[in-house]
C-alpha cells in the first residue's frame, strides 16, 4: 500500500514538473519568437530594465510623489553628475551622480510648496552654477545656487516691457497670465516656454548680474501658437544640446522637435511618431532621449524614445514591458552614462512617479 502511495505521489510530482518546464519553454519560445524578455524594455544596445522605482526617493518625497509634475537637470561640468528635480510639497531632490542616492535640498517655502514644470542647470560667465526652474503655478521663473538658495524670483512681464513682438506685448498689456513651462540658458539670456497659457512664445530674459542676482524681460520672443513652421501646437519643454547655442522646443501635440537659433530664427523640424506628445528632448552625446505623455496606442502607457543621430533606434515602454502601472503618461526623462552603462531617469505624470533603468547589455 504504502507503495503504491509514493508511487502516485512520484508520478504526480513528474508531471508537475513536466509541465513547469513545458511552460518554461513554451514562455521562452514565445519570448524568442516576439524578440521581447521578461522585464526589459527597448530594443538592440538601447534595452533596459527597472534598476529603482521610487522607494529609492526620499521618504518625504515618496509622500508627494503623486503629485510629480516636472523634469530633470544634470550637472554635467567634470567630476559631477548629480541629477536635479523637484517636487510640490518636498522640494529640490538631488540623485547622487552614481545614482545609489538621492537626498532633499533646503527649499525656500516659496518654491517648496508650488509645482516646478521642469528644471535646467547653467553656469554664468563668472563660473557661478544655478538651477533654474519655471514655476507654472507661481507664474515666476526661480533660480537658485546648486544647493538650493533661492536667489532670484523673475515674475511676469509687467506689460510695459518691451518683449520685441507686438503679440506677446499686447498678451500682458491685456493682463494674460503668466505659466512658463520650462527654461534654458545661452550666455546669460534665460529662454522660457509659456505653452500652458494662450500666449505659447518663447520669452527671453537677461541675467544683468549674479552679484547680486538680476535678470529683466528683454526684447526678443518668437513661436506663438499655429500650425506653420516654427509655430507651437504646446511649446512644451526647451533644450539647448550641449556643446551647441541652438534651441529644440518640443511641441506636443503636433509629434515633433522644432529648433531654432539664440535669436529665434526657425531652423527645421524633427519628426516624432504620430501621437506621441513629446514632453521634452534630452541629449547626451549623439544620443537623444524623449519622453512623451501619449503613445500612439495609448492603451500601453508612454513610450519613452531613444535616437541616435536624430533616428529612432529604440522604444522603452515603462508601464507595458516593465510593469510600472503609474507610467501611462511620461513626463520627463534623462539619459545618463556612468560605469561604461546607458541609465534612464524617468518621471511619470497623473499619478507621478519615478523610476531609473539600467541599460541590458549583450
Amino acid at each position: 500500500m504504502k507503495r503504491f502511495v509514493f508511487s502516485v505521489i512520484f508520478s504526480g510530482l513528474l508531471a508537475i514538473g513536466w509541465m513547469l518546464s513545458s511552460g518554461a519553454a513554451t514562455g521562452a519560445a514565445q519570448s524568442a519568437a516576439t524578440g521581447h524578455t521578461a522585464g526589459v524594455s527597448g530594443q538592440g544596445k538601447m534595452r533596459f530594465k527597472l534598476l529603482y522605482t521610487s522607494e529609492h526617493l526620499p521618504p518625504e518625497a515618496q509622500k508627494v510623489l503623486k503629485a510629480a509634475h516636472g523634469g530633470f537637470a544634470v550637472d554635467l561640468r567634470p567630476g559631477k553628475g548629480e541629477t536635479y528635480f523637484s517636487l510640490p510639497g518636498a522640494g529640490i531632490v538631488q540623485i547622487s551622480s552614481d545614482l545609489k542616492s538621492t537626498r532633499l535640498l533646503g527649499t525656500s517655502a516659496e518654491m517648496k510648496n508650488t509645482n516646478l514644470h521642469n528644471t535646467t542647470i547653467w553656469s554664468a560667465a563668472d563660473g557661478s552654477t544655478y538651477l533654474s526652474f519655471p514655476g507654472n503655478q507661481a507664474g515666476r521663473i526661480f533660480t537658485t545656487t546648486v544647493d538650493g538658495k533661492l536667489v532670484n524670483a523673475l515674475k511676469a512681464p509687467d506689460g510695459d516691457t518691451d518683449l520685441g513682438h507686438p503679440v506677446p506685448n499686447m498678451y500682458f498689456a491685456g493682463r494674460g497670465n503668466f505659466v512658463p513651462t520650462d527654461v534654458e540658458q545661452i550666455d546669460g539670456t534665460l529662454y522660457v516656454t509659456t505653452g500652458y497659457s494662450n500666449l505659447d512664445f518663447v520669452l527671453t530674459a537677461q541675467v544683468l548680474s549674479t552679484q547680486p542676482f538680476r535678470a529683466a524681460w528683454q526684447d526678443l520672443a518668437f513661436g506663438g501658437r499655429g500650425t506653420g513652421a516654427g509655430q507651437f501646437g504646446t511649446g512644451h519643454g526647451i533644450t539647448v544640446p550641449p556643446g551647441t547655442k541652438r534651441l529644440d522646443v518640443a511641441d506636443r501635440p503636433n509629434s515633433e522637435i522644432d529648433r531654432f537659433t539664440r535669436f529665434g530664427h526657425y531652423l527645421s523640424t524633427l519628426k516624432m511618431p504620430l501621437g506621441s506628445f513629446p514632453c521634452d528632448i534630452y541629449y547626451l552625446g549623439k544620443y537623444a532621449i524623449v519622453g512623451s505623455l501619449h503613445g500612439p496606442d495609448r492603451s500601453k502607457g508612454a513610450p519613452i524614445y531613444i535616437l541616435e543621430d536624430d533616428k529612432l533606434i529604440s522604444t522603452v515602454m515603462p508601464k507595458e514591458d516593465l510593469g510600472l502601472t503609474n507610467f501611462q503618461h511620461v513626463h520627463n526623462a534623462v539619459l545618463r552614462e556612468y560605469g561604461n552603462k546607458l541609465y534612464i531617469i524617468a518621471q511619470a505624470w497623473n499619478p507621478g512617479d519615478f523610476a531609473i533603468l539600467e541599460q541590458v547589455t549583450p
